[in-house]
């Protein structure tokens, strides 16, 4: 039987050690072509690139004669995706992962997210994708605690599918091996950023502003995948692209538009 083809992407960029251990842990499973941004792309959300050319370079990033075929892409981590499908590979992938992120994706920070943004788009497209962020900010973090149970997740994934407009968030603790508890499937906790920017004047006299803040638990329920990180259970949200709030749409209707 064909190997699964499976397309990998991030948002932190081509060499972060992050995308390297997932193809790492991908190449075990199936054929990987990577397409990821050539710097730094966090924060950009569901972005995409209209009012610029885009670049795409092949490349092998370890100079392995057994490498991956990968390329890296001048746009946002949704504009790979788009650039993957479309004109880079011969044939559409059986899945798509994105990250390792450097970082939290759990609850609001989905909405910001790269990472996740890459994955929805390929959902958007009908291809089961997941997005991968261990909570530890560090360059140098470590993820093979959690190698064994993402290898797991998308080995499900491609066995089972994934629920037609439904992507999965997974986030996993910073914690050993020994520490990680186990895997469980949650909700998006209610949580939000309490904000504010740092005003600052540069030499020549500009006002200029450094976006700060903390972030704000508003849900103490144990079914949630900040509880779940917190206890050191890896977290699976199943996230959907469709924003519509169909609880919503009967009392708009009550207000007598027509």
């Amino acid at each position: 039987m064909k190997k699964p083809l499976i397309l990998v992407t991030n948002d932190d960029g081509i060499t972060a050690p992050g995308l390297r251990a997932l193809i790492s842990y991908m190449k075990e499973i199936g054929d990987v072509v990577v397409v990821a941004p050539d710097s730094p792309q966090s924060g950009k959300g569901h972005a995409i690139t209209i009012d610029n050319t885009l670049f795409s370079t092949k490349l092998n990033v370890n100079k392995k004669k057994d490498a991956s075929l990968e390329y890296s892409c001048s746009g946002t981590p949704a504009d790979c995706v788009k650039l993957a499908l479309q004109e880079l590979l011969d044939r559409k992938p059986d899945i798509c992962v994105s990250g390792i992120n450097h970082g939290s994706n759990s609850s609001i920070n989905v909405i910001y997210s790269g990472t996740m943004s890459a994955a929805i788009e390929a959902g958007i497209e009908g291809i089961p994708a997941i997005g991968f962020s261990l909570c530890d900010y560090s360059w140098e973090a470590n993820f093979d605690p959690a190698e064994k149970a993402i290898k797991t997740i998308v080995k499900k994934a491609l066995k089972n599918g994934i629920p037609k407009g439904v992507v999965l968030n997974v986030n996993i603790p910073k914690a050993s091996k020994e520490e990680l508890k186990g895997i469980k499937v949650c909700r998006q906790a209610r949580a939000n950023w309490k904000e504010k920017f740092d005003k600052r004047t540069s030499p020549a006299g500009r006002d200029y502003y450094w976006l700060t803040g903390e972030f704000e638990l508003l849900d103490k329920g144990e079914d949630t995948d900040e509880w779940a990180l917190a206890n050191n259970y890896i977290s699976v949200v199943p996230t959907q692209f469709d924003l519509t709030a169909h609880h919503a749409i009967q009392g708009l209707n009550e207000w007598g538009f027509n």
